[in-house]
């Protein structure tokens, strides 16, 4: 029931009733009229303020105005509450896709912190047993040493993430002096087609580098088995030259990018495609796989970076620098899986915050399109090459260059890649070059392929050096 002002006939926001006359009223209209008048409106016989009672309703539901009755206002009122819900609806969205990344990012760092932690354990425990054997009168040195040792936790990797990814240099890495004694020991000219030749693309196996993975101008994907002297697989499905080629650290799975703006995920073991990720609308031109495994960076002349799930295919993310406004030549993942960079047409090296999705510093220096990126195992340097023929390594920890290696005139810049302790950094292009970390002199030069270098990599512990060029040929390179 509702009740109605005896002044206005319309619902009261705050209704009283008048002993006098027994009517209801707006306290607002009658206290005005009470004191203009000092009478009761209907009757005229005395009334004060003190004698309103007031009345206790729930929420009284107001009519609406004459003139929001007619039939064009009440459609003006349906599609306003209309778009206040879309417009709700639309934050709720953006709400949850802003949470579900958060979550998305929070689980890929807690992933790379338990990397780092797992790998120090792992030397703890090394260390510790190595100790354990020395002499037994430098017991009391070894217990002291032991109990010394600091525990490892995860601020300490937050602070410091270079110096928890760094890596000792192991026993079996071949030196320097020998490694300049390296030469050619083996060559394979048939992988790939004599019709289109050119081998475009290289890497290893992690697990087994007696497993070479190359991408060719024919479109196809090889995997080769150095140890055998065989093709274990062939890979066809790409429309156009493969230019990118990566193994799975731990799985029979290799991935592959092209110009054919797709990136394909393929099973060793089955010899078949077992998912075509398409993140973008031009050429892909840069691949790396995430330290978890999991997902791919890839980046393209379209101008876009995006962030892939291999498992499922799906695009996770996908970023452009809009001022910028430039094609992507490469793109690589830093060691830790939380940074990575990105070359650009226009000469700039860009670093990107994986979580954040934005460029967080830039290295400007090149004059030509960026060919190459590098991060060292111990997540300390940063290697670029360009098509300025020149070799320019940066220091993520002050962010500045502090060496450039100036290469021969004309010298063309395809592959840089540091070996697995970060001692060693191996320039393919015009020719094969190694250079020795921190002296960064040159330790060793071959000028074995007739076509330009497009891939170099090196074995475990640097014991052998293997390359591919345009002249279509494999070539291992060892003492």
């Amino acid at each position: 029931m509702s009740l109605f002002c005896a002044i206005s006939n319309e619902v009261p926001e705050h209704p009283c009733v008048s002993p006098v006359s027994n009517q209801v009223f707006e306290r607002r209209l009658i206290e005005k009229y009470i004191v203009e008048n000092g009478t009761d409106p209907m009757n005229g016989q005395p009334l004060s303020e003190e004698q309103l009672i007031d009345i206790k309703v729930s929420h009284p539901i107001r009519p609406k105005a004459p003139s929001a009755t007619s039939i064009p206002a009440i459609l003006k009122s349906l599609q306003d509450e209309w778009d206040a819900v879309m417009l709700h609806s639309f934050t709720l969205r953006q709400q949850l896709q802003t949470t579900r990344q958060e979550l998305s990012h929070a689980l890929y760092q807690h992933d790379a912190a338990c990397r780092v932690i797992a790998r120090l354990t792992k030397e703890v425990t090394a260390a510790r047993e190595a100790l354990a054997t020395l002499k037994p009168q430098a017991g009391l040195v070894v217990a002291q040493a032991i109990s010394a040792q600091p525990s490892v936790t995860v601020s300490d990797w937050l602070e410091g993430y270079s110096i928890a990814l760094g890596k000792t240099v192991p026993e079996e890495l071949v030196r320097s002096e020998d490694l300049g004694k390296y030469r050619q020991v083996a060559t394979h000219a048939g992988l790939h087609s004599a019709s289109v030749p050119g081998i475009l693309s290289l890497d290893l196996c992690p697990a087994d580098t007696n497993k070479v993975l190359t991408g060719g101008a024919d479109k196809n994907v090889v995997v080769f088995d150095k140890k055998e002297e065989q093709i274990v697989a062939t890979l066809k499905g790409h429309t156009k030259k493969v230019t990118s080629v990566i193994f799975h650290p731990s799985q029979s799975v290799v991935f592959s990018a092209s110009p054919d703006s797709t990136i394909r995920v393929w099973s060793v073991t089955g010899g078949n495609c077992v998912q075509v990720i398409r993140a973008h609308e031009a050429g892909v031109t840069g691949l790396s796989l995430h330290a978890t495994g999991d997902y791919l960076l890839s980046s393209s002349e379209d101008q876009y970076w995006a962030f892939s799930d291999i498992q499922t295919g799906r695009v996770l993310t996908k970023v452009t620098d809009e001022a910028a406004g430039c094609a992507l030549t490469c793109a690589q993942f830093h060691p830790d899986g939380l940074i990575f960079g990105t070359g650009t047409a226009d000469s700039q090296i860009k670093i990107w915050d994986l979580k954040e999705r934005t460029n967080v510093a830039n290295f400007p220096g090149h004059t030509g399109p960026v060919t190459s990126i590098a991060f060292s195992e111990n997540g300390y340097y940063l290697a670029t090459g360009a098509q300025d023929s020149s070799v320019k390594l940066w220091d993520l920890r002050k962010l500045k260059n502090f060496k450039t290696i100036t290469l021969d005139n004309n010298y063309e810049v395809k592959s840089l890649v540091f070996d697995q302790s970060g001692t060693y950094l191996a320039v393919g292009g015009t020719d094969i070059r190694v250079y020795i970390c921190k002296q960064w002199s040159e330790v060793l030069n071959f000028t074995e392929h007739t076509g330009v270098v497009t891939g170099v990599a090196f074995g475990e512990h640097a014991q052998f050096l293997t390359s591919t060029g345009m002249d279509r040929s494999l070539k291992f390179y060892s003492l």
